[in-house]
């Protein structure tokens, strides 16, 4: 696993492997995880990819500013609640390596179950109006609803945060459960940390009916965590949008 430190953005390696160039990581073989958020979002057109996030001379803040600034409000909400570092999908795998693309998608739910908060970044969803009311609507309609791979994201971590395309607050998991419910059919128990391998195969997929991948495989891919599954990845797939 590799994070994203909250005030200086440098990735860090929580394990033992030889590190790439321009990547600071931990020096012993074995290190204790310390607390991180992790972020669960949908891909935009200009997200901050490893090997720039890792590249010093590569100026994020103007070539890419959209994800930049996805990536500094996660970081900054994240020093808020005292944690030092973040995961973020987009900039901490080096897809260019396939180990390291298998690792990650094979280790993907217990990275977001272990995490200490996961935010949920809904880019398209209108913040809480002055009386504090939730746009029903725009809550229901987002992408992050309709895709793949925030399915694990949802039910994975023990503390889900919903925050609103500004970055303000509009509820939690458990808060919001029965709006999440009626929009996800997921039963509420299951949202709120009910084990998942003791329910049926058919109702653990009934929950992907209106979800979509950018790539077929994806839709496979995506489900490995909620059914207890490890397996290979095809060779192709470094460019998995995860």
């Amino acid at each position: 696993m590799r994070p994203l430190h909250t005030t200086n953005l440098t990735l860090s390696e929580f394990g033992g492997q030889t590190p790439p160039p321009l990547v600071v990581w931990w020096d012993e073989p074995e290190v204790t995880t310390p607390p991180y958020a992790i972020l669960s979002h949908t891909w935009d057109g200009d997200e901050i990819l490893f090997h720039e996030i890792a590249n010093p001379t590569f100026d994020l803040s103007v070539k890419k500013p959209s994800s930049y600034a996805k990536i500094t409000s996660c970081c900054a909400q994240a020093r808020n609640d005292n944690l030092d570092w973040v995961w973020i999908d987009t900039c901490c795998i080096d897809k260019s390596s396939s180990a390291e693309l298998s690792e990650a998608i094979n280790s993907m739910y217990r990275w977001y179950h272990n995490a200490a908060v996961c935010y949920a970044f809904l880019s398209d969803v209108e913040p809480l109006s002055g009386w504090n009311r939730l746009d029903k609507a725009s809550f229901f309609g987002t992408r992050w609803f309709r895709r793949g791979w925030t399915l694990q994201e949802l039910l994975a971590p023990q503390h889900v945060r919903f925050f609103a395309r500004d970055w303000t607050e509009i509820g939690t998991r458990f808060g919001l459960r029965k709006l999440i419910s009626q929009r996800t059919r997921i039963r509420t128990e299951a949202l709120l940390g009910q084990y998942l391998g003791g329910l049926s195969v058919g109702e653990r997929m009934s929950w992907t009916w209106s979800r979509q991948t950018t790539r077929v495989e994806d839709q496979a891919y995506c489900l490995l965590g909620l059914f207890e599954i490890n397996m290979p990845l095809l060779s192709d797939t470094s460019a998995t949008s995860v």
